[in-house]
């Protein structure tokens, strides 16, 4: 039997809030952005509210039917800059120094995630943006990761369109490999922590000889 997917709207926020704070509690980036995990258990989720949001009004979530499983998407359209988004106001009005503001103010690491991954975006052609994708840590295992990326795989191989993604530990790793992801670049080194690691696929539909990686 297949896995049931829609998309997520407004009414969905706090359900997505709270499935991305249990998926990502252990993940070792969240680890690094809050070192301490009894604080990381009161605090975490004000930042995946804070990924919801931008990803409900400018993109789109899938989620299952049984709200096990959900994947925050963007569309990043030819030439565009990631990191560019809200920097018009000057460093300390951007984008990532509102959400640190808003999430965690006297935790640096915050904002610099969102620095860090903008600075190593690809850009210069249009592709989809896995921003995350989370699953119950009950169950994991199930295919319901697979299930929510290959939805989008399938169009984009229809449309002759890339995807990216970070992936933030081994395993996700390894299954973005599978699916047709490939390293873009070095892993990022986060300070004093865990690598992430930039990962691009090419349509499916795409002639033997695949384009050059657009630039980080």
């Amino acid at each position: 039997m297949g896995v049931a997917i829609r998309t997520a709207g407004d009414d969905d926020r706090e359900l997505i809030v709270r499935l991305l704070d249990e998926a990502f509690q252990d993940d070792p980036v969240s680890g690094w952005v809050f070192p301490e995990r009894e604080y990381r258990r009161t605090t975490h989720h004000r930042l995946m509210a804070a990924f919801t949001d931008v990803v409900l009004a400018d993109g789109r979530v899938d989620i299952t039917e049984d709200g096990s499983a959900c994947a925050l998407w963007m569309s990043v359209p030819a030439e565009e800059d990631p990191g560019d988004a809200g920097a018009e106001d000057g460093p300390e009005e951007d984008g990532f120094a509102q959400t640190r503001e808003e999430v965690d103010p006297d935790n640096e690491r915050v904002e610099l995630i969102g620095r860090l991954t903008a600075d190593i975006h690809p850009s210069g052609r249009a592709h989809e943006y896995l921003w995350m994708i989370g699953v119950l840590p009950g169950r994991q295992g199930e295919g319901l990761g697979t299930a929510l990326i290959g939805s989008v795989l399938e169009r984009c191989d229809r449309e002759g369109r890339a995807a990216y993604l970070e992936a933030s530990n081994e395993r996700s790793r390894l299954l973005y490999e599978r699916l047709g992801f490939e390293a873009a670049g070095e892993p990022l080194a986060l300070p004093e922590g865990p690598l992430m690691w930039p990962m691009w696929r090419e349509p499916r539909s795409t002639p033997t000889g695949s384009p050059a990686l657009p630039e980080a």
